[in-house]
């Protein structure tokens, strides 16, 4: 029996851990967790995967116990790591907006900018992040590591907080402003040093890159096909923003062509009556499963 190379490779567990495995599964690895054991499943004899907290891939990566993981920007600046960055990948536990840490005050609170915070304490998970924000700003403050319930101890135990928000909705609910923004944080896969060196291991990261960037493209775009008589082609490709040029080609009817592509779909409910003015006729909107350019 041969041995098989394998890439060990760590996923966000925590809040992030859902989505990440779903971006997976688009990407086409089947990822199974089982609660009675600590390796997943995954359908490729290549992986070995890992369920590491986000605060903590960069470093195993950075140390060579995994040859790649998904973390956040956020963590790696955290950490200090020293990783080779592969790719940004957008996606979040909620919404498609990049996570924001933020440094908030209660409402009625006199503090409205960084430099209001000198002197004051303040309570976080990313101690270093936010001592390195107060340094460029010239600000001398206390940090604290919070634990957790960070938006409880900005009323009563702290003078602000820095915390992470998607929306703004859980620090609007806890009677919380913002004051400014520390960091924009999206996913990235990262690799270790020597990992990247090798040229097996490398190119099987590449591999997962392409297929996660193809899957997330993916998401926000579908394919339309429609028929429309050659005559009328040249009016409905004014019409049509393709992503690329349209694939247009001849249908077993004289005088009529079928035509193809790949658009935003948030344009799609705007598009097709204008496409049906322009005399397109079958019109057939399907999802895309990777889109790789």
């Amino acid at each position: 029996m041969r041995n098989m190379p394998v890439l060990r490779l760590g996923l966000p567990k925590g809040s992030l851990q859902e989505a990440t495995l779903e971006k997976m599964a688009k990407a086409g690895f089947n990822i199974q967790v089982s609660s009675r054991s600590y390796v997943p499943y995954v359908d490729d004899e290549e992986l070995e995967i890992r369920l590491i907290r986000a605060q903590e891939v960069s470093r195993y990566v950075e140390h060579g116990y995994l040859d790649a993981g998904i973390t956040g920007l956020d963590w790696i600046q955290e950490n200090g790591s020293d990783v080779h960055e592969v790719g940004e990948f957008r996606f979040s536990k909620a919404t498609r907006q990049p996570a924001r840490w933020v440094l908030a005050v209660p409402e009625e609170s006199k503090i409205n900018s960084i430099k209001d915070l000198e002197g004051k304490r303040i309570a976080t998970e990313v101690v270093n992040l936010t001592k390195k924000f107060l340094r460029k700003h010239g600000v001398k403050a206390e940090v604290e590591f919070s634990w957790g319930a960070t938006e409880v101890k900005a009323h009563e135990l702290v003078d602000a907080i820095v915390e992470i928000t998607e929306t703004g909705s859980s620090l609007r609910a806890n009677k919380l402003r913002i004051v400014e923004t520390l960091l924009t944080s999206t996913p990235r896969l990262v690799a270790n040093h020597g990992a990247w060196r090798d040229s097996w291991k490398k190119a099987k990261i590449e591999t997962l890159a392409l297929l996660l960037k193809g899957a997330l493209e993916a998401e926000s775009k579908v394919g339309l096909k429609m028929n429309i008589a050659e005559a009328n082609l040249p009016n409905l490709l004014q019409t049509l923003p393709a992503l690329r040029n349209p694939t247009v080609s001849n249908l077993s009817l004289s005088g009529w062509v079928a035509v193809e592509t790949i658009i935003d779909e948030h344009v799609v409910r705007e598009l097709i009556p204008q496409l049906k003015a322009a005399g397109a006729e079958g019109i057939i909107e399907y999802p895309l499963n990777k889109v790789v350019y």
